[in-house]
């Protein structure tokens, strides 16, 4: 099925989001949007094409999310597209499905990847304070990406994290 346009798709649909670990330039984020964009044309789960669509931002963040009022991606199918995100990672030079990175915006306005240990230690020093903006990969539909994935230290999860509670 072809992809779907990713802001038609309803708020209900699951939403995964992929941090890449480094930002990617222009050649491996195309490199990485065309296997994707091959995987997303070909999705099936059951045997039963799903309806899906990508974004892709801030040179980091790759979005895949499927209408689940139409068909539910499974178990298998979600696999599938985990082994393609791994296979492209030496390609694009960044990990995208293992990273377990924070992401926030630095003071250069580049989005930065760092640890948790190092999120709670740059809250500790003033680097990261609660109007830092951060991006919230735990998002699970696309109204909560909608909603929340990007906002303030202090309106999201990453404020347990701060040293200073700020």
């Amino acid at each position: 099925m072809p992809i779907t346009p990713f802001e038609s798709l309803p708020d209900s649909s699951r939403a995964w989001v992929y941090g890449a670990s480094a930002d990617l330039d222009a050649h491996a984020a195309a490199f990485l949007l065309q296997h994707v964009d091959s995987y997303l044309d070909g999705w099936k789960a059951h045997g039963a094409p799903l309806v899906s669509g990508r974004n892709w931002s801030e040179n980091r963040f790759l979005t895949v999310a499927v209408d689940q009022e139409r068909e539910g991606a499974s178990g298998c199918s979600i696999d599938g597209l985990f082994r393609t995100l791994k296979s492209i990672e030496p390609e694009v030079g960044a990990q995208l499905v293992t990273s377990g990175l924070i992401y926030y915006r630095a003071n250069d306005g580049r989005v930065s990847a760092v640890t948790r240990d190092e999120f709670t230690e740059l809250s500790g020093t003033g680097t990261i304070d609660a109007d830092t903006q951060v991006f919230d990969t735990s998002v699970t539909t696309l109204g909560e990406w909608r909603g929340r994935f990007v906002s303030r230290a202090a309106d999201s999860w990453h404020h347990s994290l701060m040293a200073s509670r700020a």
